[in-house]
């Protein structure tokens, strides 16, 4: 109701996309008005078309994969036809490297592509996750509550473990655990290009199985031009980040090079969560008429301060008898309990050791070359190493010399039994292997796609003591538990798709994968590992679309996936019990469609799960929490996403994701100890469909952008995301309250000096000063008849900006 209404001509502008010198229609070609977020695509003739645009100067640029893209400026005062013919691109386009794992307008998933104008507005130095959160069923969160160092993103209630990540199609999920770590690759995002985030388990793609979606990360291609950068920005926490980008453009019209060095240092909300974080990123590349050789080499370097045990809910609530309940039941010494009971509600930090540091170090070597073998058959392949290696360091009060190996210590005549030390705990791993895809278009009808990897996993971890107030038997540098973990993961896969008619487009997707992984040595508990496990999944998948017309098409698809479990899945099992495999029986349905003003798309999706993994209450031998698979489960939820151009100066982006997520019949383990901490019963309760944990019902993004003058925009962003439960009883006294937050990100880009563009933008969080947390855990236990439950919780911070400088030469 506040919009200005203007009444004024409109115009109609159409033409069509060929290719130059056989005037063969290229359908699927991509239009896109500069500077008004207006795009269309060419239908099966190549024609386009714009409706209802005010009169006015417009510049059209258009792209086609294999072709040389090309601008035209036109003055409409009436209506226009503007055609287009494209030349054969005089080199191989990079996006061949990682066409075989994308969907496409044509795929039957749900899909959603991330620009590299829209990954550079949001890029303030806030790791990858935060610059994902916008886009439909999403959640993210912090450790350090601001976005930098350790942060997690959710996709469809599933965490990181179950969200395949591929850089350039390499996998970069950790081998073991599965998750994925952003904060050893700060500032990632400068050197990206774009985003497809794939939905449910999408297209087959490599590395662990996606069972809640999948990140497709493209890095930064060639630049036709030569070109300097240098980024800065500065804000809450002494949040700092300075970034400087160079590049040669295209040398010769074959060669390029490209470098990136980052520094992101920041206090953090939470007390002493700070984080000094620095990256590179060298890229250097041949592009002939028929080949593509590419080396990337990138890594990254981080040391944070622990901010990952949270705040007990009597300290973010500020109860003071709770505290001191807290203090008694867990021993906390003088020090740590005047730590608790005097830091802010929702700042506590319980570590409060000077080192109490997570350090880590990464580096990614990728050799890609992609080949056109023929008009029809295209090749691409990649080798790959990865190496990383870090401890983190804990202070550990009253440790009994026996869980470290050790003797215990007689002094004057009397045994010692427990020390107070310092310990690391290291990982030294090695990745590494080769993907390949062969791409053949046999027709305009049918295309097939055979791909497939190979990657091996080494890793070592161990445990070094550094001090302790009594030595006993132990020297500096001893390893107090030793263990490997091997991993050898094969896949392969065949895709086709079926043009059958102009509107009806078919495809399948069959891949095969094999793993085999092994654990030997000692854990950190001093227990023998050896594991030993042999898994071969079938993962096939199915689909349609059907083209009303060229605006518009109905999809749907049934595919299968497996997962491995995870490593303290396995290092956790009771007496060597392994867990079952995952699966996932995943159909989507939906209709999209797309003009030059509205771009919308509704999705409807099932997910049955065969034997997910989940956290039950169960402990093993040594009091810690494992997974245990549950026979069923599933979610079932509705998609909503659509952007608006209300205007020239205005528009709207929105999107929700409605859910429900159930386990069908769930145990819950609850243990009674006994006046010596020994276990004397265990409690369990039946609970049938209950919610599946961290798995919101709702969450709901809505941006409205305003802008009134040429390089300058304002939006206002507001995110809502539902209650969730932090364990499955789905019980309102162990839950995340829902949130709305709201931000303001304003930026204005102008010439001057000289500098061929200077962009100052703003980006405000959370300007209303929402008191809410995003992530937490919770447990449980009996004494003598009562209850006690500890909850969690990750505070995410208040109002706070970030204000950045960015200029390109």
């Amino acid at each position: 109701m506040l919009l200005p209404l203007f009444v004024q001509a409109q115009f109609r502008l159409t033409g069509t996309v060929t290719q130059s010198g056989t005037n063969k229609p290229l359908p699927g070609a991509s239009i896109r008005i500069q500077n008004q977020g207006k795009s269309t695509q060419t239908d099966a003739s190549g024609s386009y078309a714009f409706r209802n645009l005010p009169a006015g100067n417009y510049t059209l640029s258009v792209s086609y994969l294999g072709f040389s893209a090309m601008q035209k400026t036109i003055t409409l005062n009436a209506d226009e036809s503007l055609s287009f013919e494209l030349a054969a691109a005089a080199f191989l386009a990079d996006e061949v490297i990682v066409r075989s794992t994308r969907a496409t307008e044509r795929s039957a998933t749900t899909f959603k592509n991330i620009s590299s104008a829209e990954i550079e507005a949001n890029n303030f130095g806030q790791d990858l996750p935060f610059i994902l959160n916008n886009t439909p069923g999403v959640v993210v969160t912090s450790d350090a509550g601001g976005g930098v160092g350790y942060t997690g993103i959710r996709i469809r209630g599933s965490d990181a473990t179950r969200v395949n990540v591929t850089l350039n199609g390499i996998p970069y999920n950790d081998s073991e655990s599965q998750g994925t770590f952003w904060v050893n690759m700060p500032d990632f995002a400068s050197s990206v290009d774009n985003i497809q985030i794939q939905r449910g388990v999408g297209t087959s793609t490599n590395g662990a199985g996606a069972f809640g979606g999948s990140l497709n990360i493209q890095t930064a291609g060639t630049s036709i031009d030569p070109y300097a950068e240098v980024n800065n920005t500065y804000g809450s926490f002494n949040t700092l980040k300075n970034t400087v980008k160079l590049g040669t453009g295209l040398i010769n019209n074959k060669w390029s090079f490209d470098g990136r060095l980052s520094r992101i240092k920041s206090d953090g909300f939470i007390d002493r969560a700070a984080s000094d974080l620095k990256s590179y990123f060298m890229s250097g590349g041949y592009q002939g008429e028929k080949d593509l050789l590419r080396i990337n080499v990138f890594g990254g370097s981080e040391q944070t301060y622990q901010a990952w045990n949270g705040i007990p809910e009597s300290r973010l609530k500020g109860d003071a008898q709770g505290m001191q309940d807290y203090i008694a039941r867990n021993y906390l010494s003088e020090a740590d309990a005047a730590n608790l009971l005097n830091s802010g509600n929702r700042t506590y930090n319980p570590f409060t050791y000077k080192d109490q540091t997570d350090n880590y170090w990464q580096n990614h070597y990728q050799l890609l070359y992609a080949r056109q073998l023929t008009d029809k058959l295209t090749f691409n392949g990649a080798l790959h190493y990865t190496d990383g290696r870090g401890y983190y360091e804990e202070y550990k009060a009253d440790q009994k010399f026996k869980n470290y190996g050790l003797a215990d210590v007689i002094l004057g005549g009397d045994t010692t039994t427990r020390t107070n030390l310092v310990r690391r705990r290291w990982l030294d791993n090695n990745f590494y292997g080769l993907t390949y895809n062969l791409n053949y278009q046999a027709n305009s009808k049918l295309s097939l796609t055979l791909g497939g990897a190979y990657n091996e996993y080494d890793g070592k971890h161990f445990g070094e003591i550094t001090w302790a107030q009594f030595a006993s038997n132990g020297q500096l540098g001893d390893h107090y538990y030793d263990n490997t973990g091997k991993k050898q993961d094969f896949n392969i896969f065949a895709k086709a798709n079926f043009n059958a008619t102009e509107q009806l487009s078919l495809f399948a997707d069959l891949q095969y994968r094999n793993l085999n992984y092994q654990v030997n040595g000692t854990e950190k508990n001093l227990n023998v590992l050896d594991i030993n496990d042999k898994l071969n999944f079938f993962n096939p998948k199915v689909g349609a679309s059907y083209f009303l017309n060229a605006q518009s098409n109905f999809y749907a698809s049934f595919s299968v996936a497996n997962k491995e479990p995870n490593r303290d899945d396995y290092v956790n099992a009771t007496a060597n019990l392994y867990p079952l495999s995952e699966r996932l029986y995943n159909t989507e349905a939906g209709y999209r469609f797309k003009n030059e003003q509205l771009q919308a798309g509704i999705n409807i999706y099932h997910m049955q799960y065969k034997d997910q993994l989940v956290l039950t209450g169960k402990i093993n031998d040594v009091g810690e929490s494992i997974r245990q698979n549950v026979d069923d489960s599933y979610r079932l939820g509705v998609e909503v996403d659509a952007s608006y151009t209300i205007s020239p100066k205005f528009m709207l982006n929105a999107n929700a994701a409605l859910s429900k997520n159930k386990i069908r019949n769930y145990i819950d383990y609850l243990y009674e100890y006994d006046d010596n901490g020994d276990i004397s019963n265990i409690i369990t309760t039946n609970y049938r469909n209950t919610d599946i944990s961290f798995s919101p019902a709702a969450v709901a993004f809505a941006e409205l952008a305003y802008a009134p003058v040429k390089g300058f925009a304002v939006a206002l962003q507001n995110k809502y995301v539902s209650k969730q439960f932090m364990d499955n009883t789905q019980d309102d006294t162990r839950k995340l309250d829902a949130y709305f937050v709201s931000n303001i990100r304003a930026g204005y880009t102008f010439s001057a000096w000289g500098v061929k563009k200077v962009n100052l933008s703003l980006l405000a969080n959370n300007i209303f000063d929402k008191q809410y947390e995003s992530n937490g855990y919770t447990y449980s236990s009996l004494y003598q008849g009562v209850r006690t439950t500890e909850n969690f919780y990750f505070p995410q911070a208040g109002t706070n900006f970030l204000l950045s400088l960015n200029l390109k030469f």
